[in-house]
């Protein structure tokens, strides 16, 4: 691999992170990632367990769709 290609390489992950960044960091106030409906949530006593299934199925669907259209291109 060249360094140009690699370089481009670079600033596309770069900008990917960006945006995956500024999504979660802004994006809560839209989608409530994490306290979907669906999450399991168990609490009693001191002890509390979280298990975001559907939140976790979300995000696979999500970034199975953003790799495919990238990995077409």
């Amino acid at each position: 691999m060249e360094f140009g290609n690699m370089g481009r390489l670079m600033m596309l992950i770069g900008a990917f992170l960006l945006l995956f960044g500024a999504l979660i960091t802004f994006g809560s106030r839209f989608i409530p990632f994490g306290r979907l409906p669906g999450d399991i949530f168990y609490q009693k006593g001191n002890f509390s367990f979280y298990f975001p299934i559907v939140t976790s199925i979300v995000l696979s669907i999500l970034l199975t769709l953003i790799l495919n259209l990238l990995a077409r291109k």
